[in-house]
């Protein structure tokens, strides 16, 4: 079986994105500073040692050398960062949305406006995950940038593809066959065959999200949906 954990979940649309574009991904300003280096496709150094990692987006593995292009014309640049807290990860960055001066969309917006990114799991402010889906929508729609190869949504009907991602972020979609719960999880089965084939997983955890969106899991249940929110996958497969 190859179990996912389930972030925020697409079926016909994301319920995330109920906030309107007008709200504004405008997260508390928590200090500034000069790009005096991109250290990967999401982590930059800033001219006093800090290094900042972008929130709410993910790169696709594999393509680090065409996205770190991406961040480099930010070198020089006096960015604004905007976020709920500044204090640094176990890495010691500090995750933050980055601005270039008065610019009303974050530079997190225009990357995935132009498909160098992806959403990511973590986008807790509705407004902000409005606004950077929007902006991914636009560019898939547009088949920019990643979504210019058409392999970048995996299929649940096809298990061994996804197990080859693990650890990796990954955008899954399928129909749903069935919705079981057992304890405090909630199972989204993509197949007959729980032993074996796909299926993704809601922790009690996350359910106050899916309740204050109005969204009930088991009306998943005979739906095509889409992942592009899951978490790093986890699996594995039965004999």
């Amino acid at each position: 079986m190859c179990n996912i954990l389930l972030g925020l979940v697409v079926c016909g649309m994301l319920f995330s994105a109920a906030p309107t574009l007008a709200d504004g991904c405008q997260p508390v300003i928590q200090n500034d500073g000069v790009v005096n280096a991109v250290i990967d496709p999401r982590t930059l150094r800033l001219d006093d040692g800090r290094e900042v990692r972008l929130a709410g987006v993910e790169v696709v593995a594999g393509e680090a050398a065409n996205r770190q292009p991406a961040l480099a014309g930010l070198i020089g640049r006096r960015v604004t960062l905007r976020g709920e807290r500044d204090d640094p990860d176990r890495y010691g960055r500090q995750t933050a949305f980055i601005y270039l001066g008065p610019s009303a969309s974050s530079v997190q917006s225009d990357l995935l406006a132009r498909g160098d990114a992806l959403v990511s799991a973590d986008v807790t402010d509705r407004a902000c995950a409005a606004e950077l889906t929007a902006a991914e929508t636009a560019a898939r729609q547009a088949r920019r940038g990643t979504w210019a190869e058409s392999s970048v949504v995996k299929n649940a009907e096809r298990p061994g593809d996804i197990l080859a991602r693990i650890g990796q972020f990954t955008i899954v979609e399928g129909y749903v066959r069935s919705v079981r719960q057992a304890g405090g999880t909630i199972y989204l089965n993509f197949g007959p065959r729980w032993t074996r084939d796909f299926a993704a997983t809601i922790s009690r955890r996350i359910l106050p999200s899916f309740e204050a969106a109005g969204v009930v899991p088991t009306s998943f249940e005979h739906r095509r949906v889409r992942g592009p929110r899951l978490g790093r996958t986890a699996g594995r497969t039965a004999d």
